[in-house]
């Protein structure tokens, strides 16, 4: 089972590392580092590598059991 997370984006994109620690996924920018050059991220139902990835209203981010949404 996921956990769904929606995300309120405040400006036009966010980078992807900082969206995981804002939504508590990870704990520090560090580990949101480790958890990308692993693969264990998918953006958009693609593994994304690219750790300052900008992320957009629209975008489906999914990490560790956890859904993330990004909505406006």
């Amino acid at each position: 089972m996921s956990i769904l997370i929606e995300h309120t984006l405040k400006g036009e994109y966010i980078e992807l590392i900082k969206l995981l620690k804002y939504s508590g996924i990870v704990g520090t920018g560090g580990e949101a580092k480790m958890v990308v050059d692993e693969g264990e991220v998918q953006v958009n139902d693609q593994i994304e590598h690219r750790k300052r990835a900008k992320i957009k209203v629209g975008d489906k981010i999914e990490v560790r059991g956890h859904i993330i949404s990004v909505n406006a």
